[in-house]
């Protein structure tokens, strides 16, 4: 270990199998915490919680619990993982105090998760910039996912409710930036809700899509290069007129329920209005064709807004639908993007679907329980999934190009407290 610069020790990577520790392909993600920035962002962001005399820095204590979260973890006491290797992490906080900082965090309330967040977009918004690139923003367009997912709980804890599938737990309504088929997503929002809140309640969808918008650099709030892109569950008036009042700087993509009158305008659709779909090479989807609707139908919906309808075989073996016809499964979404052939906004659309790979990565990484017990502090504890969630997906695009991004961040070899020659010390991540 060599005298540490920010919030943790520099160490190296040898291959050599001499003093080998545990957890050292965590030294990527610690390099990825100094390459952004963070340690001195949430230091700074924390400070007014750091208690006069403390010993530990409030932010490396959030920090550390979320590396703990990266690499594996699933509660507050899994920070002991870290705790056995300080020349890899640095001091780390006993369990007591990592507590009771949780519990101090949870009573500040919105100021809390208010400096937590900026820590984060100032974070963001350094590391897409040393990325190029890499960054999810090279295309020139960001694509933020809305999603809810369920939060199973085996105990009676805070705002836990019965589900609509019969089981009990919290319900977050979460927003990813979307990397594209070759990378990961990017947690950008996370609000913690009770299960029995609905799939389509507007205000939360507005809350989280302003949430996930703070995230993002100024300059994407301008020109519609942010796209917000949502199942059915925020095909609703309320939050489609709410981003056709930012239609001038906002894009979106909103899935539609089949309603009947949906239905009935499909039906009336003459065949020669009828486009082959396509798939992200260019090829035509088998069984599948797109249309526009127009007429009646947008009747009370945002001026501007474009409704695009879908209709495909089902697979075999899919049970129909009371919303198909003639046997074709029916699916639409609304947008207010001109220009672009509906077929390509169908695409787009449909590769909405990555979410779902976004989610399941998140329950792999703290969400697949909430271990406390008030709202409050699991609040803060999505915040801490949100940060292991950042690292993951920033180090790639800081560290691996090509066919190795994607991968598992863990990296081979062992970590030696010895500090390397400076002739030979391996750069910082993305240099």
């Amino acid at each position: 270990m060599k005298k540490r610069i920010g919030s943790y020790p520099r160490v190296r990577i040898e291959g050599g199998g001499h003093a080998v520790v545990s957890q050292a392909g965590a030294v990527l993600l610690v390099e990825t915490v100094r390459k952004a920035g963070l340690d001195q962002a949430m230091s700074t962001a924390l400070t007014p919680w750091r208690r006069p005399r403390a010993v530990h820095d409030p932010g490396k204590v959030l920090l550390d619990v979320a590396l703990a979260v990266a690499l594996g973890g699933y509660c507050l006491a899994d920070v002991g993982m870290l705790r056995a290797e300080p020349a890899v992490f640095g001091p780390v906080a006993s369990d007591p105090t990592v507590s009771r900082l949780i519990d101090t965090l949870a009573a500040a309330g919105p100021k809390a998760l208010h400096a937590i967040r900026a820590a984060r977009a100032q974070a963001r918004e350094h590391v897409w910039n040393v990325a190029r690139n890499a960054a999810p923003d090279a295309a020139g367009q960001v694509i933020v996912d809305l999603d809810g997912v369920l939060v199973l709980a085996h105990s009676e804890k805070q705002d836990a409710t019965a589900t609509w599938k019969k089981t009990f737990g919290h319900h977050p309504l979460m927003a990813f930036v979307d990397h594209g088929s070759s990378g990961s997503g990017e947690p950008v929002a996370g609000l913690l809700r009770p299960c029995n809140a609905g799939s389509n309640t507007a205000a939360d969808h507005i809350t989280t899509a302003q949430l996930a918008l703070a995230q993002l650099p100024k300059k994407y709030r301008r020109g519609r290069q942010t796209l917000i892109r949502t199942d059915s569950g925020g095909g609703t008036h309320e939050f489609t007129a709410w981003l056709a009042q930012r239609g001038r700087w906002l894009s979106y993509s909103v899935g539609m329920p089949i309603t009947h009158a949906i239905h009935e305008a499909v039906l009336k659709v003459p065949p020669a209005a009828w486009t082959v779909a396509v798939e992200p090479g260019g090829e035509i989807r088998d069984g599948a064709w797109v249309a526009e609707l127009t007429g009646d139908v947008l009747g009370g919906w945002p001026k501007g807004m474009r409704l695009i309808v879908r209709k495909e075989r089902p697979h075999p073996g899919a049970q129909l639908r009371f919303t198909d016809a003639d046997g074709l499964r029916l699916t639409a979404f609304a947008t207010n993007t001109t220009g672009v052939p509906i077929a390509a906004l169908e695409l787009r659309h449909r590769q909405r679907a990555r979410a779902e790979d976004r989610i399941r990565a998140a329950r792999a990484t703290g969400l697949r329980n909430l271990p406390l017990h008030d709202t409050a502090q699991n609040q803060i504890w999505l915040e801490i999934v949100q940060l292991a969630l950042d690292l993951l997906a920033w180090m790639p695009m800081l560290a691996l190009t090509g066919k190795t991004r994607g991968g598992s961040p863990a990296a081979s070899g062992s970590a030696s407290s010895q500090p390397p020659p400076s002739s030979s010390r391996p750069p910082a991540a993305g240099t």
